[in-house]
């Protein structure tokens, strides 16, 4: 019998520390080749203003992981009162190739997004870390917030987005939810400044924030931009940083402006990018040594982490629902 599961039937079964967990078993598996990931198939839907996208991947490991994302765009939804950009994550068993269950894809994306960040942070920050910052609070932004909060006992979140009074909102919101303290900033540089943690998720297509105001032992998430004019980490602190870690090489080199323009410029050379989240799980290459070293990690996303999560939650649901 097939599944099909809520937003809310995932968070009844599923903690944001089994999708770092999750994520991080997608990503070890990616960089040791065991993974089909083809690339992204995206249909026109002219005549409706609109997109179709599909997003299919095969994992082999423990246990094999296989799927399909469906996402639309329609802008034109919205004037009829439906979603923007719906998604549907299709949860298939390797063994038969038939459908097992459908997740709500919107709420898996969110989710998974927010876990390969926990998972780089968990990895590269500073265990002592005790200050972070959030610059962006879009539709990301509280599955990103709660990944921090996850791996680090952080004591105060800075709360940045252009329109002030969102960020204040947002971070009253987070605050009751979280029970930490969450400060709405009026400019970037208020909300980086002496963070241990900075984690930007937007669509911007220049730097959300100046390197110069970075300190030494910080490490920096750039989540958002996901298109080649796309640009959220400035790039001098990109040649400044000791470690530069990608989810997916290929993905960020293809997809990621603010990573393949200073490339491109000449203003960085290819040996300042480090390597792959999964070859530093792998023990392939190192990740931060010291202190005061600056890290940096830029996902783009990837069919595989959505894959292996959708799997371990299907999973997770029926493990409760035996109980």
């Amino acid at each position: 019998m097939m599944i099909n599961l809520t937003k809310q039937d995932v968070k009844d079964c599923f903690t944001m520390r089994d999708a770092i967990e999750a994520d991080k078993e997608a990503l070890a598996h990616y960089s040791k080749g065991q993974a089909i990931v083809p690339l992204r198939t995206n249909i026109d839907i002219a005549t409706r203003h609109g997109q179709a996208l599909f997003m299919p991947g095969y994992v082999e490991g423990e246990k094999d992981a296989l799927g399909i994302k469906i996402v639309s765009v329609y802008p034109d939804n919205v004037q009829k009162g439906l979603p923007s950009v719906p998604a549907t994550m299709i949860v298939m068993n390797p063994e038969t190739g038939m459908v097992s269950g459908m997740i709500d894809g919107t709420y898996l994306t969110q989710l998974r997004t927010g876990a390969v960040q926990g998972a780089a942070t968990e990895l590269l920050s500073r265990p002592d870390a005790k200050i972070g910052a959030l610059i962006g609070t879009g539709g990301q932004a509280e599955c990103q917030l709660e990944a921090m909060l996850t791996v680090r006992d952080l004591e105060e979140v800075r709360i940045f987005d252009l329109d002030f009074s969102r960020a204040s909102a947002f971070a009253e919101e987070m605050a009751l939810k979280f029970g930490v303290r969450m400060v709405p900033v009026e400019t970037s540089e208020a909300c980086v400044t002496d963070a241990d943690i900075i984690t930007s998720v937007t669509t911007s297509k220049r730097p959300t924030f100046e390197a110069r105001h970075i300190k030494r032992g910080a490490h920096i998430n750039g989540v958002g931009a996901y298109t080649k004019d796309m640009c959220e980490i400035p790039k001098e602190i990109i040649k400044d940083a000791d470690v530069v870690i990608f989810d997916t090489t290929d993905g960020v080199m293809q997809e990621a402006g603010d990573f393949i323009q200073p490339l491109e410029e000449g203003f960085v050379n290819e040996n300042q990018y480090n390597g792959e989240l999964g070859q530093l799980i792998n023990g392939e290459i190192k990740g931060r040594q010291l202190e005061d070293e600056i890290t940096i990690f830029k996902t783009v996303g990837s069919a595989v982490l959505d894959v292996v999560t959708a799997s371990k939650i299907l999973e997770a649901y029926q493990k409760k629902s035996k109980n």
